[in-house]
């Protein structure tokens, strides 16, 4: 069976959701490195949602053709 695309972001960004509160949990500062990659996966998470908000869109649309 071929797994939805966006069960695939959903669990994706549910990952990197997990990353970013794990770097926030620490007691120490955060190395330039780290602050970077936090900035990155950010971006990545807003990339992935509006993905999803693509992925919702098209499936609205198909519903609604379908029952025009």
């Amino acid at each position: 069976m071929p797994t939805d695309s966006a069960s695939v972001i959903k669990r994706e960004v549910d990952r990197l959701i997990d990353l970013q509160i794990e770097t926030m949990k620490q007691e120490s500062p955060l190395t330039p490195a780290q602050l970077c990659e936090y900035h990155l996966r950010h971006e990545k998470i807003r990339t992935l949602y509006r993905e999803l908000d693509r992925i919702e869109q098209a499936k609205v649309a198909v519903t609604l053709a379908a029952v025009s």
